[in-house]
């Protein structure tokens, strides 16, 4: 084919007409050559030439025509170093044109050739900022990422008209986003009618100052039960007996918890008697005791099972070595595993467990090591017919204590595996598991065997003490379960304490209607009193013969009728809402029942005990998240947080937290009450 015409640079992807065509109109040029010539470097080869920066593009090689959105980019976008600097220095004034088309100060426009509705996004550097805030926060990048060069090139790439932030501006848009969330969160607190329960759980450092994490539960106006972290509060001296009464009191104040803080659930194996007591004199100041502060404080159930099963592990410390080494010597040689496989399927040894060396800072690994080595015991006591230098087998007997010791150490797995679901469970699913360990415990150390006894005794009189300081929350949680009442309670005891279960029933059953009362008491208003008559209760009659709340009337004949109605309405009414909530039949047994959407359905019935209900139901049993349930050591935090200061450092910790619960405006409750609802929250700096 023979070319007529030269080739007519067109619009972006537009098809080359080669050949002339008489009967139709030649195209119009695209307005961005008006900032680039066209250079033939080669046989069918074209390059584009910015006229300003003289940087080259490619436009045709061969037979492929490259377009020219990416020659329209370079100078719209800014990426010209030459059109970016005098855009600078000319600003183009809207409505204006101070140079000809296409000239330093009016970019190239595209034709409109997308639809109508298409509108280019405009550029928001505050809303970049905040972003990137957002960002360091949930990943928890070190805040002077934004000085690094890999990143500044990166963003830039991205979009060259962003001024990139200092290690102060984005430590500021950091601290605004916390702030914002805070006030969110604290509208959110203001608007629920019940209490609010702490746990305070310790962190490290290698500068031995200490990090008191202070986390409030509670269930919302809409019966969702609530976690949020509420400061992070950093002590010089954790080992001090007022360390914890510091850090409980910032919470407070801060929060306006003074008279709302329900119970507080600490590790009591970081405090002493006297830590203990200070926490109780300060609250019994700050906060009224309910039920005579007999569920003020409470120990973590995931620390007390962390120890018992480190107690369990140390007792067999030198058995447990050995299973540990076989294993190693087994994962870390692929020649080694290669002859263990082969000799497995020779064997015919079934197992379902990976093989894996343990974590010896999270006893659940530890726990799925011995399992899976017990699985394989076969294998490992053939292991030196095949290879000789396998010589630490453990004997039979060894591998038996150890199958005994992975029994108990399922019943404090099972237990613990409860506390890592991310949606924390309510009160009432812990007592029927708790009481269930304290029996197998108690059974295990009458065992007649004495490898149980002397293995299991220990554990046993370690988990009474929490049991007896526990007990009494975990049971009146789930007599507030309509599927277990009081019956459950009576179930277990029984089976824990004979001839001795009716003191412990008398007990949960007399402490629950105490608090009833005691709910009952914060309900009622003061009566009105006349002036004079200190103590007596005013009484308004009207004049028609009816005295108020008084169904009795002089003027028809049915007045002894009435009379009667109203006897047997009262003696009605004198049944109290626990009384009638206990002896209503029990709810069918649902495994995913939802007792908070039962209790938010029922609440007008039982309006005082739907409030207690509240409270009770929200109380937590454990200090640490679900990612440390596992734990044998304390969390420390690291070298690059503990140099920042505590202000920031409780900023960044808390607004995580509360990001990743998805806590936005919507969410609050608008109908708080006024004085808390419109405190502003400030931070010192």
């Amino acid at each position: 084919m023979e070319i007529d015409d030269p080739i007519t640079p067109t619009d972006n992807y537009e098809p080359l007409y080669l050949e002339a065509q008489p009967n139709k109109r030649r195209r119009k040029k695209s307005i961005v050559w008006e900032h680039f010539t066209l250079e033939t470097v080669g046989p069918g080869n074209t390059r584009a030439c910015c006229k300003l920066c003289k940087k080259s593009f490619a436009y045709i090689s061969g037979s492929k025509l490259a377009g020219t959105s990416h020659l329209k980019r370079h100078i719209s976008l800014g990426i010209c170093p030459v059109f970016r600097q005098r855009n600078l220095q000319v600003p183009n004034t809207p409505g204006s044109r101070t140079g000809g088309p296409g000239t330093a100060t009016d970019p190239p426009k595209k034709r409109q050739r997308v639809s109508q509705g298409a509108a280019r996004i405009s550029f928001d550097q505050d809303r970049c900022n905040r972003e990137i805030a957002k960002m360091v926060i949930l990943h928890e990048y070190p805040l002077h990422i934004v000085e690094h060069s890999g990143f500044s090139d990166f963003v830039r790439s991205l979009q060259p008209q962003f001024s990139m932030l200092s290690f102060d501006t984005v430590q500021g848009e950091c601290v605004a986003v916390y702030l914002k969330e805070k006030q969110n969160l604290l509208n959110l607190i203001s608007g629920i009618h019940g209490h609010v329960s702490l746990t305070l759980d310790l962190w490290t450092s290698n500068q031995t100052l200490g990090y008191v994490f202070l986390t409030g539960h509670f269930i919302d106006a809409d019966w969702n039960l609530q976690r949020r972290i509420l400061n992070v509060v950093t002590v010089p001296s954790p080992e001090s007996d007022y360390a914890f009464n510091q850090a409980v009191m910032a919470c407070l104040s801060d929060w306006h918890l003074e008279g709302r803080m329900f119970t507080l659930t600490v590790d009591q194996s970081l405090s002493n008697e006297t830590v203990i007591g200070n926490l109780r004199g300060l609250l019994s100041v700050r906060n009224p005791f309910m039920l005579n502060g007999q569920l003020l404080i409470g120990n973590c159930y995931a620390r007390v099972l962390s120890r018992l099963a480190q107690d369990a592990v140390g007792a067999m410390r030198e058995t447990i070595q050995k299973i540990r080494d076989s294993v190693k010597y087994v994962k870390t040689s692929e020649s080694h595993e290669d002859k263990f496989i082969e000799l497995k399927q020779q064997l015919r040894v079934p197992s379902s467990k990976n093989l894996l060396v343990d974590d010896q800072t999270m006893w659940n690994t530890t726990y799925h090591m011995l399992v899976a080595a017990c699985e394989l015991k076969e294998v490992f006591s053939c292991l030196d017919t095949v290879d000789p230098d396998y010589k630490i087998a453990p004997s039979m007997e060894e591998w038996k204590q150890v199958e005994t010791l992975c029994t108990y150490l399922k019943h404090l797995y099972d237990a613990a595996l409860i506390l890592t679901d991310l949606s924390y469970p309510a009160a009432n699913t812990f007592f029927h598991e708790v009481s269930k360990i304290h029996i197998e415990l108690t059974h295990a150390a009458m065992s007649e065997d004495p490898f149980v006894n002397n293995l299991i005794r220990p554990l046993q009189e370690k988990f009474d003490k929490y049991w007896k300081g526990c007990y009494l929350v975990l049971a009146i949680a789930v007599v507030l379960d309509p599927r277990f009442k009081m019956k459950l309670v009576e179930f277990n005891f029984n089976k824990m304490y004979d001839e001795h279960a009716e003191s412990w029933i008398r007990a949960v059953n007399d402490s629950v209607h105490e608090l009833f009362l005691e709910y009952i008491a914060q309900a009622l208003p003061l009566p009105a009193l006349e002036e004079g008559n200190e103590g007596v209760i005013k009484t308004e009659t009207s004049q028609d013969g009816f005295q108020e709340g008084n169904l009795v009337s002089t003027v028809d004949g049915l007045s002894d009728f009435e009379i009667y109605i109203n006897e047997i309405t009262s003696s009605q009414h004198m049944k109290s809402e626990l009384d009638q909530y206990l002896e209503e039949s029990l709810l069918p047994r649902e495994h995913e029942f939802d007792i908070l959407g039962w209790w938010k359905l029922n609440k007008l019935k039982y309006p005082t005990l739907s409030r207690m209900a509240s409270d009770i139901l929200s109380i937590p049993v454990c200090t640490v998240g679900p990612d440390s349930v596992f734990d044998t050591e304390l969390r420390k935090m690291d070298n690059y947080r503990n140099s920042l200061g505590p202000m920031t450092l409780e900023a960044l910790i808390c607004a995580k937290d509360w990001l990743q619960c998805g806590l936005s405006p919507s969410t609050t409750n608008t109908t708080a009450t006024p004085e808390i609802s419109k405190a502003i929250v400030k931070m010192e700096v």
